[in-house]
């Protein structure tokens, strides 16, 4: 039977949906809401999309948690969660476009993306652990879980890792699909409202 976390981990990919619907369902956009949101999500976007580019497909597995190697280079060097960092932001982004039940909502998924990656998190650190022993606790001792470090931490390893970006692409494309769908959502709600 798996834990509470390894559930989380599996459904991590459609815990957004309500967010979301409530973003576009309540969705009260203004020209400064658009802008600033699409500032935060292109942010997040771009974050999430350079982690991808270093950390590969390996980043769609739904089953069980796992890894072939620690990922130290690009934005790994400065944060160990880049692609979490940023959907969050993307998340928050979005919705401070939608002004849905401003500011409620985006604190509500705040919180509950905050949780989920918390417990997602704590799941992959214990296999990264457990897989990589001491590699993995110098790595973790010198880059932070969430909140990026302003230089790269550097380390052998991540000399010999690099970003494959048409790689990024074709892992990312359903991502992009599904946040073109909902920019162009809150878009025809900003220009119908």
């Amino acid at each position: 039977m798996k834990s509470f976390r390894e559930n989380i981990f599996s459904l991590r990919s459609y815990t957004p949906i309500p967010f979301l619907l409530a973003m576009v369902v309540f969705a009260q956009p203004t020209a400064a809401t658009m802008a600033i949101g699409l500032v935060i999500v292109a942010i997040g976007e771009f974050v999430r999309f350079w982690g991808v580019a270093y950390a590969g497909s390996l980043t769609r597995v739904t089953g069980s948690v796992g890894a072939p190697e620690v990922i130290m280079a690009g934005p790994f060097a400065r944060v160990r969660n880049p692609l979490y960092v940023g959907n969050m932001l993307t998340y928050i982004g979005i919705g401070v476009m939608s002004n849905a039940l401003s500011p409620w909502l985006v604190l509500a998924a705040a919180a509950w993306f905050g949780f989920q990656y918390y417990q997602i998190v704590m799941l992959e650190e214990g296999f990264l652990e457990n897989e990589f022993g001491a590699a993995y606790l110098e790595f973790k001792l010198h880059v932070p879980r969430f909140i990026p470090r302003l230089t790269g931490y550097i380390n052998p390893v991540q000399l010999k890792q690099m970003a494959h970006w048409k790689e990024a692409v074709h892992s990312e494309r359903r991502t992009f699909q599904a946040l073109t769908l909902v920019l162009c959502l809150l878009l025809v709600l900003w220009i119908v409202r």
